[in-house]
């Protein structure tokens, strides 16, 4: 197959690809290589000219020995046999996420903090005890004996639950907080930590709920760097659209 030969810069064009036979575009697309690769590709071109010193591409190598377990020289000739790389590959694979990140620090950390206040509701994370039951009665008994003092949640909610928290003894997170039900969601965010709330019906369910911790996502660097990280993912599937719009075979 012809290698990609698109500029690695979002802002100055798509990503243009040579015409793969239709026989090799259909077997790998069958094999479920086709999209995998494109995705690679349009990666290994925008960071093409991403540039890394020698002592960051020593480090990168050796945190890519260490991740494949590799701890001689003999482990690693090893690997390159067996994976059929050279070790201008490995030197690549082991550079490309600090390339990766570099570029996305140069052309999207601009957009990160937009994108992030975007999302910041998704981004939230809670932690929260939930008992839940199909019996409202039992649910409102549940519910006194923990108000009251008379049972322990955790002890209650292993004994009774009947969701998969009844293995966790009823806490449920660190979780976004969009994951839950909106009506269970907004019901955490308007709680204190430690206030237990009345049974809530939601579908079939009885839920008690007590909100444990509610972590409000703020925008420090590590979240700039996943927010730009999100963007760079964005243009590399939109990349891998626009390609196969173009070249699918007829």
């Amino acid at each position: 197959m012809a290698s990609l030969s698109p500029s690695g810069d979002p802002s100055s064009g798509h990503v243009r690809l040579p015409a793969i036979p239709p026989d090799l575009w259909s077997a790998m697309a069958r094999h479920g290589l086709l999209i995998p690769l494109l995705r690679q590709s349009v990666i290994a071109a925008a960071v093409a000219d991403v540039s890394v010193s020698e002592q960051e591409s020593a480090e990168s190598r050796q945190a890519w020995g260490a991740g494949n377990r590799l701890g001689s020289s003999e482990a690693v000739i090893q690997h390159l046999k067996s994976h059929g790389l050279s070790e201008a590959d490995a030197i690549w694979q082991a550079e490309l996420p600090r390339r990766i990140n570099r570029h996305c620090e140069e052309h999207f950390s601009h957009r990160a903090e937009q994108r992030f206040l975007a999302r910041k509701n998704q981004l939230d994370q809670v932690i929260y005890s939930l008992l839940r039951v199909e019996d409202a009665a039992l649910a409102r008994e549940l519910y006194l004996r923990i108000a009251e003092g008379e049972a322990d949640f955790a002890e209650l909610a292993a004994g009774y639950s009947q969701g998969p928290e009844r293995s966790t003894r009823g806490v449920v997170g660190p979780v976004p907080l969009l994951q839950a039900h909106p009506a269970l969601a907004e019901l955490l965010r308007t709680s204190r930590p430690g206030q237990l709330q009345a049974p809530l019906r939601i579908e079939q369910w009885w839920l008690v709920v007590r909100l444990e911790s509610l972590r409000s996502a703020s925008f420090d660097t590590d979240m700039a760097n996943r927010m730009a990280q999100e963007l760079f993912d964005e243009w590399v599937d939109e990349e891998v659209g626009l390609l196969l719009a173009a070249h699918r075979p007829v």
